[in-house]
């Protein structure tokens, strides 16, 4: 009876698991596109963005630099932050050529409380308002931890990827309580799916699901949070540029706007 059961558990195993996979692969891609292109609707489209004030962070390339094209043409003024200068003033010109009526770069490194105060305060004293907060700034690592030699290699992940949204949100909750603006955050779809290597990332962003679920219920309804799990379809990392071990890398480089996205509080 026993070797009955284990021939057939382990059939089954060979049998079933390719299958699941296989038809994942198959239907992952085109759901990937159908999330996405309903949460860049809901995010922008479905509200009248025209004369709005948008704060985005990790805008000088990957999924901030697109959202800052799509509110763009939406007729709202933005404000930009990375590290880059020179890329953030590249998209600060199409944004402008997009439709944006104002558009402010700034400069910041997001796990710098200073300068996360400055960016907000910067945003308020030139439009005078802020309605939308864009938390997207992050980096990813990729390291087995049976390989880390310095684990005080890593503090930067959690610095930037939760730190550097939590800062923003904080200088920005007097002024989006006035507006009874939005705060939308960057996740990512390993704070669920918990893969191998990625442990200090995942760590990261599991952080920042558990943190703007609290902020939510404290918030509400004066500001309205959404969290988008991201999983990338088309991206440098996918097509075999990967990250050797230990090495960090600006997350919004690593991929293009085809991503899984999963929108809590909105879908």
């Amino acid at each position: 009876m026993a070797s009955n059961y284990y021939f057939f558990h382990t059939l089954t195993t060979l049998l079933f698991t390719p299958l699941v996979l296989g038809t994942l692969c198959v239907i992952f891609p085109f759901f990937c596109i159908f999330r996405i292109v309903l949460f860049l609707y809901r995010l922008v489209v479905s509200e009248n963005m025209k004369g709005k004030v948008v704060l985005i962070t990790g805008a000088s390339s990957g999924i901030g630099e697109e959202l800052a094209y799509e509110y763009a043409r939406r007729g709202s003024s933005i404000v930009i932050v990375a590290r880059r200068e020179e890329q953030l003033r590249k998209v600060a010109e199409k944004a402008r050529s997009l439709g944006s009526p104002d558009v402010l770069s700034i400069r910041a490194d997001v796990s710098n409380v200073d300068d996360c105060k400055r960016l907000v305060d910067q945003t308020v004293n030139h439009f005078g308002r802020l309605d939308h907060l864009v938390n997207n700034a992050g980096i990813s690592s990729v390291c087995s931890i049976n390989d880390v030699t310095d684990i005080t290699k890593y503090t930067s992940v959690m610095d930037i990827n939760f730190w550097g949204s939590v800062y923003p949100t904080y200088f920005a909750i007097p002024h989006l309580k006035k507006t009874r603006g939005k705060v939308f955050v960057n996740s990512s779809s390993v704070a669920i799916l918990h893969p191998p290597s990625l442990s200090f990332y995942t760590a990261s962003k599991a952080a920042l699901i558990g943190f703007y679920e609290t902020m939510r219920l404290e918030l509400a309804p004066e500001i309205s949070i959404t969290i988008a799990t991201l999983g990338f379809t088309d991206s440098e990392i996918i097509r075999g540029k990967h990250l050797k071990d230990g090495v960090l890398q600006v997350e919004s480089e690593l991929a293009n706007l085809s991503v899984l996205v999963t929108v809590q509080n909105q879908l």
